[in-house]
């Protein structure tokens, strides 16, 4: 059964998101699971679910990034993330600040959801004091030399894609519905870097804690865990996972994202989520 706010966003006839990240809700899907019979759970409906899981009104959070190369070899970030959900009560804005090392310090990006329209991308640049402003194009570049794209931390738009029910998995236990996305026009899936994503996303919460992508080309390209999954609302029922991996299959290369630290309904003010304070210390 839908969640209320899933029901109040479906109302208003929003374009709402199937992935979204550092805030993060990200969608998976498995190989080889039977497909349901028609009329079973509606995957439009779950990837709805999956949109509404863990939003808050607005939070703080400090994130620790281990990126991991083929070798082993490992590179530890610090951060911190700030999120705020806009009037609208649908889309999400949200700063991620680098505190370490020093090649990524100062650091921030911005990022601002539109349901109705092309999202806003910002980043900081230290080195060159200076504010630049992405384009679509840019949203499957790798954000900050990690293994997500911009296009994974702030969100893949629901009515982008298709969706098919597949049938139901257990992950570590928990039964998933498990669910094939693809893009429906050439210009979603060339502004995602993605041919098909493959989506694991929990019954009981609707959390997504698999997912598997192949590039525009076809090719098996990355793959997606998300672990220690904790209610971070009781009153709301929000949830998310605090231990995030994404795997590049092509390079070898991994980045681990884990929440250290969460507080919500921190009482953040608008005026932290514009470009002019993407210099400021947090």
């Amino acid at each position: 059964m839908a969640s209320e706010s899933c029901v109040r966003y479906q109302a208003l006839g929003v374009q709402v998101r199937a992935w979204s990240s550092l805030g993060v809700v990200i969608a998976a899907v498995g190989l080889g699971a039977a497909v349901v019979a028609a009329g079973d759970t509606d995957p439009g409906e779950i990837m709805r679910r999956n949109f509404v899981a863990d939003k808050v009104v607005d939070e703080r959070a400090e994130i620790t990034m281990v990126l991991t190369s083929e070798g082993g070899a490992r590179r530890e970030r610090s951060t911190v993330s700030l999120a705020k959900l806009l009037p609208n009560g649908i889309d999400r804005q949200r700063v991620i600040r680098f505190l370490s090392p020093a090649e990524v310090k100062g650091t921030a990006t911005l990022l601002v959801e539109h349901a109705d329209g092309d999202d806003d991308i910002w980043i900081y640049l230290p080195a060159l004091h200076k504010v630049r402003r992405l384009v679509a194009n840019d949203k499957k570049d790798s954000f900050v030399g990690t293994d997500f794209s911009y296009g994974d931390i702030i969100g893949q738009r629901l009515a982008d894609w298709s969706y098919q029910l597949l049938g139901h998995e257990p992950v570590d236990g928990v039964d998933t519905y498990v669910i094939e996305a693809l893009p429906k026009s050439d210009a979603v899936r060339d502004t995602s870097g993605y041919g098909k994503r493959k989506l694991w996303v929990r019954v009981d919460n609707a959390v997504a804690v698999k997912a598997e992508f192949w590039d525009t080309g076809g090719a098996f390209f990355k793959d997606f865990t998300a672990t220690d999954v904790r209610q971070i609302d009781a009153k709301a029922d929000k949830w998310r996972g605090f231990h995030l991996t994404m795997h590049n299959r092509q390079t070898g290369h991994a980045t681990e994202i884990v929440f250290t630290k969460l507080d919500v309904a921190v009482g953040l003010r608008d005026e932290e989520f514009s470009e002019r304070y993407l210099d400021r210390e947090p």
